[in-house]
């Protein structure tokens, strides 16, 4: 399910998919769309667990939630609709499951930008999922680089913390369902002090794709993407317009 456009009929405008990171949801991204000044229509997955499906179940597995997922962003996508996918950490592996079942579908996928990530066949060695909810939270801030403010208020973080827990421990168990890379460009951004994903491990993401393939980093931690959104709608329309 995303969050709905104003309509189904897109015309020649490029939507930008954004695939939300663990814990998130489509509000994160709701300033890029002021930030895109109409040169996107920005929409968002919306997984269960958070925001306006805060009382569904969370999924577990990123196969299965790409999976299910899929007819409702198809239908939210329009027919004829060129699409680049944007995806951070958990976000990136998704949009990967997505940009297979995408192609599947006959919906053109221009480009995949994934960001914060190591590529989809690399599993994170320090993990999160399992331990007790105050270490399962330090881990996190620890990885993350900052503590989301709403976890210091109980009745917020009694909410929260369900979504953010699935959403780990599907992304340390993530497992490609494929082995074959998308026939689609990829763009692999970072921070450039991101402690969890090394500049060599973002440029694993050459090897997922038979297209194009670059890299580029941002100042910053794991969490860059918080203060850079401008830059990073600038570095995909650069890219965007290199591959026309």
């Amino acid at each position: 399910m995303t969050q709905p456009g104003t309509s189904t009929d897109h015309g020649e405008q490029t939507t930008l998919l954004c695939v939300p990171f663990a814990g998130a949801g489509p509000s994160f991204f709701h300033p890029w769309r002021e930030l895109a000044a109409g040169r996107w229509r920005v929409t968002s997955v919306e997984l269960p667990g958070r925001e306006r499906r805060i009382l569904d179940t969370p999924y577990r597995n990123v196969v299965e939630a790409a999976k299910n997922e899929i007819d409702g962003i198809v239908a939210d996508l329009g027919e004829g609709t060129r699409t680049v996918l944007f995806g951070h950490s958990l976000g990136a592996v998704l949009a990967y499951e997505l940009v297979h079942l995408l192609g599947r579908r006959g919906v053109h996928v221009e480009r995949l930008i994934v960001s914060g990530s190591p590529g989809p066949w690399t599993q994170r060695e320090r993990r999160a999922a399992g331990l007790p909810d105050e270490e399962f939270l330090a881990r996190v801030e620890e990885f993350a680089g900052f503590r989301h403010e709403a976890l210091d208020h109980p009745e917020m973080r009694e909410l929260i913390l369900p979504a953010l827990q699935a959403d780990c421990e599907m992304h340390e168990a993530y497992v490609p369902s494929t082995d074959e890379p998308v026939p689609v460009p990829i763009c692999s951004l970072r921070g450039d002090h991101d402690g969890l994903v090394t500049a060599e491990e973002a440029r694993q993401w050459r090897d997922a794709t038979t297209a194009g393939f670059s890299y580029a980093e941002f100042p910053g931690d794991h969490m860059y993407l918080v203060d850079h959104g401008r830059e990073i709608l600038d570095v995909i329309e650069a890219e965007s317009a290199r591959g026309r």
